[in-house]
């Protein structure tokens, strides 16, 4: 098996597995109990918490667990518009987020809102001159760091510092869940007021991610009930998720810098491949991208028939987000954003690498890929 959708999600590694299965087993109370068993479950809790607190280099005492990357974002905007009613109610975000933030600012438009989007370029890089002109009175924004679908970074720290030249009041949160573990960065440089993060992309368990919040106090949450997470997330905590999620940051801090150079490597190695052994196609991503994410554009052929003839030989890709591929919409609203035709829209698959992905890996996928590019574009004459 060669899976390569490792922007969709990511196989748990060994030494995580291992980790949830004893707190299962062993680790199991409520870490809201007095006893001994609870002290202990918080114990793990927030060893977990540091762990990943460490890597991205904040307090702890910010960083707060939640389900995943949607409900900290959900947490976040819902938050940020109710703390900032007062400034005003125009907010803006770019026009290829993720659909945890589009679709909010879609609720938020119909409750009155004003929400305007950024547009982006061929590469997906922000239209900088709509942002600029639209700051005054705002009263959120929301970026995504590292897209999902094709991998276009923002520079968050050099743009905030510019835009809190400008604007000092708004909040500014950034989806980061494709950013955390797969691209070098400290989050105390970024000047975000809020950052969300996932486990299941960085070979953790699904189920449990993180909100960074600069100013908690007082942070409105979506959820009432016990109170944990000083009251910003109630509902009993996942213990072996929250674990899992510890040792997998851990794996990845302790071999960022082996896997990352490996990582650049693999899509060097498949871009030059590529461009040499194939025709009549478009890379839908630039140098300034994520080396993890790869998209790429074929004429005349049918990126989701292409994705179930790999699958026959046990290869694994995708068209677009996997958070939107069962939506009736077929079309990624990203790459239409990129102002590229539908014939190439049509033909764009996306694939992810990760840490045990080789080069040789590599060329059994590109090799099957051009025997199928072909086979459907002889149907397609």
């Amino acid at each position: 098996m060669i899976y390569l959708d490792n922007c969709a999600t990511t196989k748990p590694r060994k030494e995580v597995v291992d980790a949830m299965v004893e707190a299962l087993e062993f680790n199991f109370a409520n870490p809201s109990s007095l006893h001994r068993l609870g002290l202990k479950a918080e114990e793990e809790r927030e060893k977990s918490r540091k762990i990943i607190a460490d890597f991205i280099g904040v307090d702890k005492n910010f960083l707060f667990f939640t389900s995943g990357g949607t409900e900290a974002n959900n947490i976040a905007i819902q938050g940020a518009v109710r703390r900032n009613k007062n400034i005003s109610k125009k907010i803006m975000t770019s026009s290829i987020e993720h659909a945890s933030i589009l679709d909010q600012f879609k609720k938020l438009e119909e409750a009155g809102y004003e929400c305007l989007y950024i547009p982006v370029d061929r590469y997906g890089h922000l239209d900088e001159e709509y942002l600029f002109d639209n700051l005054s009175d705002l009263a959120l924004l929301s970026l995504t760091h590292v897209n999902n679908e094709i991998g276009s970074i923002i520079d968050l720290k050099d743009l905030i510092k510019r835009i809190r030249k400008h604007n000092k009041s708004v909040h500014i949160h950034a989806d980061g869940v494709q950013a955390f573990g797969r691209i070098p960065f400290k989050l105390s440089e970024l000047g975000v007021d809020s950052y969300s993060i996932s486990s299941h992309k960085i070979h953790g368990p699904k189920g449990v991610g993180c909100l960074y919040l600069k100013k908690p106090d007082n942070f409105p949450g979506l959820f009432l009930g016990g109170g944990q997470e000083k009251n910003l997330r109630s509902g009993t905590e996942n213990m072996p998720g929250i674990v899992g999620f510890g040792k997998a940051t851990e794996i990845v801090s302790k071999n960022f810098q082996s896997e990352y150079a490996h990582i650049i490597d693999l899509k060097k190695y498949c871009k030059k491949k590529i461009e040499e052994n194939f025709k009549d196609f478009e890379f839908n991503f630039d140098d300034n991208s994520s080396p993890y994410n790869f998209n790429v554009g074929f004429y005349k052929t049918r990126g989701e028939v292409l994705l179930h003839f790999l699958e026959n030989d046990e290869i694994y890709i995708s068209t677009s987000s996997a958070c939107t591929s069962n939506s009736s919409k077929k079309m990624s609203h990203v790459l239409s954003c990129l102002g590229i035709s539908k014939e190439l829209m049509e033909g764009s698959i996306r694939f992810c690498f990760s840490y045990d992905i080789t080069r040789e890996m590599i060329d059994i996928f590109l090799e099957k890929l051009s025997l199928y590019v072909d086979e459907i574009r002889s149907i397609m004459r």
